[in-house]
C-alpha cells in the first residue's frame, strides 16, 4: 500500500510526521496531489491550543491547493490533472442553517482540517462539490481562495456598498482580505492596526488609508477621513476582546459591526450606546461557494493578488522543525504558504 508523509498535531505544542496510507477517494470525492496549503491563524491557535471547537490529534491545513489524481465512482464533470482549491466547509445538507441555504454556518459543521483531517499531508481526498477549478491561478494563489472568501463573506455580511466608509479593524490576513475586497467593491476603506508595519504593509499594496487605533488622536483621525463622521460600518477581525468591545464607539448612529475575528471567552457591549446609535450586530463565520467565486473572478481580474497577504513560503518536509521558530514566534508573519515541491 503507497504511503505518504504527514503532518500531525499530536497535542498543543507538538508536530510530528507519520507515514500513513494514501486514501482512496470515494464515491463523489477526487484524490488530490496537494501543492500548496495556507497557514491559518486556526492552525498557529490549534498549536497553541487556543483553537474553539477543536481535538486532538489532528492533521491541520485547511486552505489548500492542489491537483487532481484519482477519481471515485459518480464524478462527472472533473478530470484528472485538473488544478483545484478546496471550499474546506462540509455541511449537513439537513439543519436549519443548511435549509436557509446558510451551509457556512451548518448546526453540524465539519471543517477539513479543524474538525476532520485536512491537508498537511501530501495525499487528501475530498468531496468534487467542495471544488474550486483554478487551473489559470498560480498554486499559491489558490491556496489563499480561502481566506480571500472568508473576508468576502465578512464583506458581504455588511452589506457594503460601492462609496460607503467602512472602518477595518486588523490588519491581519483577514482584514487584508476585507480591505482589499471592498476597496475593488468601491468602498471608502479605512484600516486600524496597532502595527506600524502592517499599517505599512496596508499603504503599501492596498493603497488605503490606515490609522492606529492605540493614538490619542484616532478618533479625530477617523472622522476627518469621514467627512468628520464615524465609520458607516465596521468590520473587525483582530479577534480580541478589547477591540471588539470598542467598536461600539467606531461607528455613527445607525452603523453596523461584524465580527469576523473570534476569540474564547465573552465579549461586553456598552448598551445605552449600542441602542442609541441603532447598532446593527453580525456575526461572520466560515464562507459559500458564493464567495469563492467572487474570489476567482476578483483574482483572475487582478484586481485581489496573493501578494496582497503572502509573506513567508515553508518547505513541507522541514516545517515541524522550524514551525514553532517561524511560523508562532514570527511577528514579521502576515501569510505563509507550505510548498510541497510535486
Amino acid at each position: 500500500m503507497a504511503t505518504m508523509n504527514t503532518l500531525i498535531c499530536q497535542q498543543p505544542k507538538q508536530l510530528v510526521y507519520q507515514q500513513r496510507p494514501v486514501p482512496e477517494p470515494a464515491a463523489g470525492e477526487a484524490l488530490l496531489q496537494i501543492h500548496t496549503v495556507g497557514i491559518c491563524g486556526t492552525d498557529i491557535h490549534a498549536w497553541a491550543g487556543n483553537q474553539p471547537f477543536f481535538a486532538y490529534p489532528r492533521v491541520l491545513g485547511h486552505e489548500i491547493c492542489g491537483h487532481i489524481v484519482g477519481l471515485g465512482a459518480d464524478v462527472a464533470n472533473w478530470r484528472v490533472g485538473q488544478r483545484v482549491a478546496v471550499m474546506p466547509y462540509l455541511s449537513c445538507g439537513s439543519c436549519g442553517a443548511c435549509q436557509s441555504d446558510r451551509g457556512n454556518c451548518c448546526e453540524n459543521i465539519s471543517v477539513i482540517g479543524v474538525h476532520q483531517d485536512g491537508g498537511f499531508c501530501e495525499y487528501l481526498s475530498v468531496p468534487v462539490s467542495n471544488l474550486l477549478a483554478v487551473d489559470d491561478l498560480a498554486p499559491e494563489s489558490a491556496a489563499l481562495i480561502e481566506p480571500f472568501a472568508i473576508s468576502a463573506h465578512a464583506v458581504r455580511r455588511a452589506a457594503v456598498a460601492p462609496g460607503e466608509q467602512l472602518l477595518v479593524v486588523g490588519a491581519g490576513p483577514i482584514g487584508l482580505g476585507v480591505a482589499a475586497i471592498a476597496h475593488a467593491d468601491g468602498a471608502q476603506v479605512v484600516v486600524a492596526d496597532t502595527s506600524a508595519e502592517r499599517r505599512a504593509h496596508v499603504a503599501q499594496v492596498l493603497g488605503v488609508a490606515t490609522l492606529d487605533p492605540a493614538d490619542a488622536g484616532f478618533d479625530a483621525a477617523l472622522r476627518a477621513q469621514f467627512s468628520g463622521m464615524l465609520a458607516a460600518k465596521v468590520i473587525d477581525a483582530t479577534g480580541n476582546r478589547l477591540a471588539m468591545n470598542n467598536c461600539i464607539n467606531l461607528i455613527r448612529h445607525g452603523g453596523s459591526i461584524v465580527f469576523v475575528g473570534l476569540f474564547k471567552g465573552e465579549f461586553s457591549i456598552d448598551d445605552p450606546e449600542f441602542h442609541k446609535k441603532e447598532t446593527t450586530l453580525m456575526g461572520s463565520r466560515n464562507a459559500t461557494h458564493e464567495d469563492f467565486a467572487k474570489v476567482g473572478r476578483l483574482m483572475a481580474a487582478g484586481k485581489i493578488r496573493a501578494e496582497m497577504m503572502l509573506s513567508h513560503h515553508f518547505a513541507f518536509d522541514t516545517l515541524a522543525e522550524c514551525y514553532e521558530r517561524d511560523v508562532i514566534n514570527n511577528r514579521t508573519l502576515i501569510k505563509g504558504v507550505i510548498h510541497f515541491h510535486k
